[in-house]
Parts: C-alpha cells; structure tokens; sequence
C-alpha cells in the first residue's frame, strides 16, 4: 500500500505545506501556538515529526475535530478566551473570529478611554515600550538638521 503525498493540504481555511513538520505548520493557523499544536499532536496520537502531507484523512479529520472543540478535550487554562469580557464564558477563538474578537476589544477600550485605548487611539505604542528613539513614523530623520548649500 503507496501513501498518497500531498503537497497542500487545507485545515480550517489554512493552506499547509506537505513538505514541512506538522506541528510548524499547525502553528500557521491563527490561534494555535507552539503548546497548543504539540498537545494536539500528542492527543490526537499523531507523531510530531510527521510530515503534513502524509496525513491520512483520519487524521487530518481528527486535527480538525479537536481543533474545533478544544475545550473538551483540554484544561480551561489552555483556552486563548477566558472568561470573555462580553459573555463571561470560556472558549477558544481560531483565525477571522479571533481577529474580530481583538479588534473588538480595542474598540471598547478606545470608548471607555482607558490609557491603553489611547494610546491606541493616537498609534503610539500601548505595552509600555520606549518611544523616544523608536517607532518614529516620519521618513526623515528627527534631530538632525542638513546644511544648505
């Protein structure tokens, strides 16, 4: 029995190459980590090394099925929602809804005018990082003057 090699293969609207390990390429999709696609891994009883492209249907559909459902088979902690600030429930959120669940999330804090909403609201830098050299967003340099000729 040949195994067919694939050489994209497509999970949760995410195109993956054949060619590369499986838990790199879990990591492509947008709310799995490094732990996360381990953990799958290792539950799902799929080798970590194994190249994506020789994954029978089985186990792709296995992936996915896991990935879909995450809170029954993982702890709480493992979620990238807890307790979310509109529902108060604990879920876990993958690629366009994680996307639209952060930026809804700036847009509150924008409203109730937190500092981090402001500082989001005038494009500075909002974890707490330097900004007297870096994130300049002029094109020239600031602080020196040219001479005229």
């Amino acid at each position: 029995m040949t195994e067919e090699f694939r050489e994209i293969v497509r999970i949760l609207n995410t195109d993956l190459i054949g060619s590369n390990v499986v838990s790199q390429e879990l990591m492509k999709i947008k709310g799995i980590g490094p732990i996360l696609a381990r953990a799958i891994l290792v539950k799902a009883g799929i080798p970590i090394n194994k190249r994506v492209g020789l994954l029978t249907d089985e186990e792709l559909s296995k992936i996915e099925e896991m990935v879909r459902n995450i809170h029954d088979y993982f702890p709480e902690y493992m979620l990238n929602r807890r307790f979310d600030r509109f529902t108060g429930e604990s879920k876990h959120l993958i690629g366009s809804d994680l996307t639209f669940a952060i930026e809804r999330d700036i847009e509150f804090e924008k409203s109730i005018g937190s500092w981090r909403g402001i500082r989001h609201r005038l494009g500075l830098k909002v974890r707490g990082q330097r900004t007297k050299t870096t994130g300049r967003k002029t094109k020239r340099p600031v602080g020196v003057k040219r001479k005229k000729k």
